[in-house]
């Protein structure tokens, strides 16, 4: 399900420069690369890059800079893993969109695979991650933070002693509190485990809109809530049709396949529209049992891409329960306080109140992001380099119909999010491949 459009012309690798870990010298892969791919997902802590490189030698020239020569790069240069890559390419649309890493975004080798050497060339790949993906694996969270999550995810990041990010970094405000202790664990863990429990400011009640992501993307890192990310207007609007035949204000979509409609068993699996949970409290020796459902408690409550409702799913499969979990409460585990006395003083007003409350919570997150994976599309369009994982898109698909005018799907087109998508330069064509997820069926009106 294919057709080729004259926007796939290919983009440009303007500049893919690697740097020398002995300082000084630097070559430039750019014109033996035949294969660049960059990556983002709002399921990936990092971005990520990789490239097939057509190696026919270099060598430094006086100013530094690399030249051909009767050496390969690999041990020409050498390239040993973690060599510095300052990079610059644009799309195929011809309007100087362009993706460019240096400096604080540059971009790192991190593995060299898949070698295939000969007598007078050599090909191999080369995986790239930014450094925050390796100064993760050097630092670790070890103080006890207080208050807002959002506040104390972006102090993690920043941490002089951690990741020491410079990148921009946007993050939606929590509503509630929570206490806890790094435990020595690395600073993406905590960032991601604390996007579960996070409810966005402004939602009213707590157990109705919890669910963030921590990701990044070329603009930076990003800690946003899912319903923020799906209330936000629409970036651009793609037509599949099976003719060139276009619409003003629509892109072309190249092609398109259907990933998952509706697993209703797996969606059962998970809980997806009702479960039940139990909480137990060591400190009184007691436990609660809170039943969660869409109908009852998430219903009008979330941001929903489709016009249908999740509730469209049949009552004899939506309303029970299939799902028991099970939580421990942390009553009485780090109260807020500065000191001791503060500290013991707020645990006496309420001992038995948890740190963090999880019933109302952590159940629906988990609800919430099963269900914003209900549909999943794959399309492939022309490059275009200012899209961006978590970004909405308006999509239009054909209606199956025996009428050669066809339709437009009512239900299968609408707002989709980008849960991920890749951006492939090769020496004939220019492509951006987008994973497109969304809760519900039905196209919402502009």
């Amino acid at each position: 399900m294919s057709t080729k459009n004259t926007d796939t012309r290919t983009g440009d690798i303007k500049k893919f420069e690697v740097y020398s870990n002995k300082g000084g010298t630097a070559v430039d892969l750019s014109g033996g690369i035949v294969d660049l791919r960059y990556y983002e997902s709002v399921l990936s802590n990092t971005v990520s890059m990789t490239a097939v490189v057509m190696d026919t030698g270099f060598k430094a020239d006086g100013d530094g800079n690399a030249s051909l020569s009767d050496k390969g790069v690999l041990d020409g240069l050498p390239i040993r893993g973690g060599e510095q890559t300052v990079v610059k390419i644009v799309d195929s649309k011809g309007d100087g969109n362009e993706l460019s890493f240096s400096a604080e975004t540059s971009f790192y080798v991190n593995r060299i695979r898949a070698g295939n050497p000969n007598v007078n060339q050599d090909m191999f790949i080369l995986d790239f991650g930014p450094r925050e993906l390796f100064a993760n694996e050097q630092s670790r969270v070890v103080q006890r933070y207080d208050g807002k999550i959002s506040e104390n995810v972006k102090k993690i990041l920043e941490d002089n002693d951690g990741l020491k990010v410079e990148k921009e970094i946007t993050i939606d405000e929590t509503l509630i509190d929570y206490n806890f202790i790094g435990n020595d664990r690395k600073p993406f863990y905590i960032c991601t485990w604390l996007a579960s429990k996070s409810v966005p400011a402004g939602k009213g009640e707590k157990g109705a809109a919890a669910g963030y992501f921590f990701y990044e993307t070329y603009d930076g890192f990003n800690f946003r809530s899912i319903d923020a990310l799906f209330d936000q207007k629409y970036k651009k609007k793609y037509l599949y049709n099976d003719n060139n035949e276009t619409k003003d204000g629509f892109e072309k979509v190249i092609s398109y396949n259907i990933d998952r409609d509706v697993d209703l068993h797996q969606n059962l699996v998970l809980g997806t529209y009702a479960n039940r949970s139990l909480f137990f409290d060591f400190y009184a020796m007691d436990y609660k049992v809170r039943e969660y459902s869409y109908d009852d408690n998430q219903k009008d409550k979330v941001i929903v891409a489709g016009s249908d409702d999740i509730d469209s799913v049949a009552d004899e499969f939506r309303t029970p329960v299939s799902r028991l979990m099970n939580h421990v409460l942390d009553v009485g585990t780090l109260p807020p306080g500065k000191d001791i006395s503060s500290q013991l003083s707020n645990w006496k007003n309420s001992p038995f109140d948890p740190t963090y409350d999880a019933s109302n919570t952590t159940v629906q997150s988990i609800m919430r992001y099963n269900q914003m994976f209900t549909i999943k599309i794959n399309i492939v369009i022309a490059g275009d380099f200012t899209l961006r994982a978590g970004d909405l898109i308006y999509c239009e698909f054909p209606q199956v119909t025996g009428d050669p005018n066809k339709e437009k799907n009512e239900q299968s087109g609408g707002i989709y999010m980008i849960s991920s998508l890749c951006h492939r330069i090769t020496s004939e064509d220019t492509f951006t491949s987008l994973t497109l997820v969304r809760d519900s069926f039905g196209r919402k009106p502009f």
